[in-house]
């Protein structure tokens, strides 16, 4: 890992473990393995640093995507819910902190708001080409169904050590059960056309 990683990474633990006043750039030279000067000759500051590093995030969270042409929506579905969940969980102090701080500091949550709007957005164009490709049964409004899915795993994926009681079955289990029941909500199982079915009949 390059001096900028591993500057990146260490604001981001830092910042999720003291928030915005105890992530002192001695503390988040000390995490990363160098000296200030390192990080001043990189960044220049330490809200240049923290904004690079929250968008570090953002990148990645929307570096995944959906198929532009569905064959299979509920495995799609699932992969794409999986790697989501996966990566909020990662980040759920970090959010955890970007809420906490929200009126003092509305710029760290915008990232936060940005990455959802952008999840959301892949998600909702996503359902429309299983609507408009005869994918679904049941009648919808497409902004109601992305944000009771996306609700439910970020409340999961970012609350999920918090409330054990809440959360007891295993992530990959409960994202599973969620998105079932997304599915069949949708009308997704009954609606997949003959063509697909045959086409993973000879497949398999």
């Amino acid at each position: 890992m390059d001096v900028r990683s591993q500057l990146i990474h260490a604001a981001l633990q830092v910042y999720a473990e003291a928030g915005s006043r105890g992530a002192t750039t001695r503390r988040i030279a000390e995490v990363a393995g160098v000296n200030e000067v390192t990080l001043f000759r990189h960044f220049g500051s330490k809200d240049s640093l923290v904004r690079r590093a929250l968008e570090w995030v953002a990148e990645h969270a929307l570096s995944l995507r959906l198929p532009a042409e569905p064959t299979d929506p509920e495995a799609e579905l699932l992969a794409f819910c999986r790697a989501q969940h996966s990566a909020l969980f990662q980040v759920r102090a970090l959010v955890r902190r970007t809420m906490a701080e929200h009126e003092e500091h509305p710029e760290a949550a915008a990232v936060a708001r940005h990455i959802t709007a952008g999840i959301e957005h892949e998600l909702r164009a996503y359902l429309e080409r299983l609507r408009h490709g005869g994918f679904t049964t049941e009648p919808w409004e497409t902004q109601v169904a992305c944000a009771m899915l996306m609700g439910t795993l970020f409340a999961d994926a970012v609350g999920r050590d918090c409330w054990p009681d809440r959360y007891r079955m295993p992530a990959d289990e409960a994202v599973a059960g969620y998105v079932g029941l997304f599915g069949r909500a949708l009308g997704i199982r009954d609606a997949v056309p003959a063509a697909v079915r045959r086409l993973r009949t000879h497949q398999e």
